[in-house]
């Protein structure tokens, strides 16, 4: 009976070794030589301090910033998820509503799906670019700008399909309001991560 366990321990081993180890230590190697952007998490800084990741959406409650797509988890990525509510949950309904409302309220419009609707992450970092231009208006009015100059800086954040075939066109909230603050000059509350 050793003489059989004592091959399959040895394999079990030598491929935890192989498979969890090495081959993890020499992805991260590689890509760390390659993108070490990527590999360290997409970390945004402004002024040499990490305000964000690009990839993880955040919330922005301030007028005079760009504002993301709600969140189920609080936009906290260790619980990441989505409510799981039918579309005809009561709850989710309501939720729906309810976020219209103050959307309508803040902007003046008709929300587009992506502003009242949470993702499946609930961290999704990026807007449709018709939630962002639906936002101008009121951006402008809290910057004390006219609102082609807030409209020319989202617009020059517009992010096609990836290779003009995969995904939508969108805009990165948290890119959207550096390049604001850049433009325009910081708010009184700065992004935070």
């Amino acid at each position: 009976m050793l003489s059989h366990l004592r091959p399959a321990l040895s394999m079990l081993a030598l491929f935890t070794v192989l498979t969890g180890v090495a081959y993890p230590l020499a992805i991260t190697g590689v890509l760390q030589s390659v993108a070490p952007g990527t590999a360290q998490g997409s970390l945004v800084a402004r002024d040499g301090k990490v305000v964000g990741s690009a990839l993880i959406g955040q919330a922005f409650t301030e007028p005079g910033y760009l504002q993301p797509r709600p969140s189920a988890v609080n936009y906290n990525a260790a619980a990441a998820g989505a409510t799981n509510y039918a579309p005809t949950n009561k709850a989710y309904v309501a939720a729906v509503a309810e976020r219209a409302t103050a959307y309508r309220a803040a902007n003046g419009v008709t929300p587009p799906i992506d502003a009242v609707t949470t993702s499946a992450s609930g961290l999704d970092p990026d807007v449709s670019p018709e939630n962002a231009m639906d936002q101008v208006a009121r951006i402008a009015a809290a910057r004390h700008v006219d609102p082609a100059v807030v409209q020319g800086v989202i617009q020059s954040q517009v992010r096609g399909p990836w290779l003009g075939l995969y995904g939508q066109a969108r805009v990165n909230v948290l890119a959207a309001n550096l390049a604001l603050d850049a433009a325009i000059g910081h708010e009184p509350n700065p992004p935070h991560s």
